[in-house]
């Protein structure tokens, strides 16, 4: 199946540790674990976040 390539992966806030968001990401592009600074609405501010399994 083509979507075999492109899996969905949970981001975790690294201040409060809850899992905000849901998003995609290529497993052959991106092998190691992603991370990007997302909106936290519980510390109502710009965090980061990492991808957790």
């Amino acid at each position: 199946m083509a979507s075999d390539k492109r899996v969905h992966v949970t981001l975790e806030c690294t201040e409060c540790k809850r899992r905000n968001y849901i998003t995609k990401k290529s497993k052959v592009n991106d092998r190691e674990r992603i991370e990007m600074k997302k909106y936290c609405k519980w510390d109502r501010r710009h965090t980061l976040h990492k991808e957790t399994r």
